[in-house]
């Protein structure tokens, strides 16, 4: 079964790298060990036919000394028996040896490797094996020089049969336990060394994968973010990078969702309070007026029908302000800038809220100089805002109050205040007015709208690049202001 952790996986890989290292290196020791004792071997021996012929006296007045070369072939099997020796003639068979008879199998052995030894090629040179028919031996060899045989060879093996089998009994064995210790050895150590060096390299990465599952099991809002190093700038510390600016992205979108999902289960409810209120009433006077058609006079009828009337109104408006705050939210709103005179866009709006004004006894007032500048925005948008704002104000305004609308120069453009003397806004209440749905306890008209309209304006004006600032004291009024970019003419005209 194949483990699952990398570091198993790790270890195993080294573990059968470490084991496929140690039999090549068994393989090729011997191979290698067997190669450079043959050349040692041959090297050594190079001349022991050549010297053989001139120490034992084998030739005798040019002739073979039968008699010296039986001597020779008795005292080498006793005093050297890991060498055997034979006599060829120019052919390669073979004429007389000093093994045991019997042992013999081959009647010649191949010259060329003879020619090449005789012709100094590089060792190791092997030739036939006298003994066997698919082994080769090192060998030295001499011609001897003779008027009976004038191309006679004395051709040496050097690692006879019985060198072999003694080789096979003894340093076979020491070599095969020697080599099978130092690879067990190295083997245990490298392996040791190897899965502590795993084991040090994939801590991290073990940590990295606790970080994660624990961030996810806490549903991605819990965060414990990996210790960075920058001493040491590899793929894990890279990884663990990405890892915290990922998970703390990730944190602040779950965040962000589940405020918006509270902040939509909470409009639902209040704008459900807020449509239940009008389209009640509105049913209760279109069935009055169904019902009792013949009853009523012509003022009764006019009555109910004018107030049915505003409550579709009032209907119209808040699935508007829905509708609108919903495209904000979807970021589906963009603006359209254009230059204009932000002194007659106020104009126009205190002229829309005169007649309201007036009915409820508030002096409406416009404060600005003739030299202001064009700002650049979306006059349409703009427009909505100072309207949401005028009506807040005489939503929180008593009578024989005070509505002023300011212009003033600022280093952002031109500043926008709109200032009333109402009853203000309470601290409690100060840091909420611009969420959705958000009634003030100061309102005198309570339950008459929705509170989406700071929450409109506030978003419109973000998209202009600001934000809107509220000065509130309880029982004396309150300022809402924000600033507009002034309009480059001349940028305007380079641009064209």
């Amino acid at each position: 079964m194949m483990p699952h952790t990398l570091y198993a996986k790790l270890a195993m890989a080294l573990t059968l790298l470490l084991l496929g290292i140690g039999l090549l290196y068994i393989f090729l020791s011997a191979s290698l060990a067997k190669h450079y004792q043959h050349v040692f071997l041959q090297h050594l021996n190079r001349n022991l036919a050549q010297d053989l012929i001139a120490d034992r006296q084998l030739i005798d007045n040019g002739t073979l000394n039968e008699v010296a070369l039986k001597k020779t072939f008795m005292h080498y099997m006793t005093v050297n028996p890991s060498i055997e020796i034979y006599l060829l003639d120019s052919s390669g068979n073979i004429l007389s040896f000093s093994a045991e008879p019997g042992h013999v199998k081959r009647s010649r052995v191949d010259m060329e490797p003879v020619r090449a030894f005789l012709s100094g090629q590089n060792f190791p040179l092997l030739g036939n094996d006298p003994r066997s028919f698919d082994r080769n031996k090192i060998f030295s060899v001499a011609p001897i020089p003779t008027t009976e045989r004038p191309n006679a060879y004395l051709y040496i093996v050097l690692r006879g049969e019985l060198y072999d089998r003694t080789e096979q009994l003894f340093q076979g064995n020491f070599i095969a336990q020697l080599s099978g210790v130092a690879v067990m050895v190295s083997l245990v150590m490298g392996l040791f060394l190897g899965l502590l060096l795993f084991r040090i390299l994939t801590k991290r990465l073990k940590n990295l994968t606790y970080l994660i599952e624990h961030f996810s099991a806490n549903n991605f809002t819990e965060v414990t973010t990996y210790a960075e190093n920058n001493e040491r700038p590899d793929e894990i510390e890279k990884l663990g990078s990405h890892y915290n600016r990922m998970a703390l992205r990730i944190r602040d979108q779950m965040t962000d969702l589940i405020r918006q999902d509270t902040m939509r289960r909470e409009l639902v409810a209040n704008v459900s309070h807020d449509l239940r209120t009008p389209l009640a009433a509105l049913q209760g006077y279109i069935e009055t007026l169904r019902l009792k058609d013949d009853e009523l006079n012509y003022a009764t009828r006019t009555q109910y029908l004018d107030v049915a009337l505003m409550q579709s109104r009032r209907l119209t408006r808040l699935v508007n302000d829905l509708f609108e705050l919903a495209k904000l939210d979807a970021h589906e709103m963009h603006i359209n800038p254009e230059p204009f005179s932000l002194g007659e866009l106020a104009q126009d709006v205190i002229q829309k809220f005169q007649l309201l004004a007036n009915k409820q006894r508030i002096q409406l007032h416009l404060i600005y100089t003739q030299a202001l500048p064009f700002v650049e925005a979306d006059i349409a948008l703009i427009e909505r805002v100072l309207e949401n704002f005028m009506s807040n104000a005489l939503s929180n305004t008593s009578p024989d109050g005070k509505i002023e609308v300011a212009l003033l120069d600022h280093a952002k453009g031109i500043r926008i205040e709109v200032r009333d003397n109402g009853k203000g806004i309470s601290d409690n209440d100060l840091p909420h007015i611009f969420e959705r749905s958000y009634q003030s306890g100061n309102s005198e008209r309570g339950g008459e709208h929705a509170g989406l309209g700071l929450a409109i304006a506030q978003r419109i004006i973000k998209l202009h690049g600001d934000t809107i600032e509220v000065r509130s004291t309880p029982g004396l009024g309150t300022v809402f202001a924000f600033c507009l970019p002034t309009f480059d003419l001349n940028a305007a005209i380079t641009h064209k």
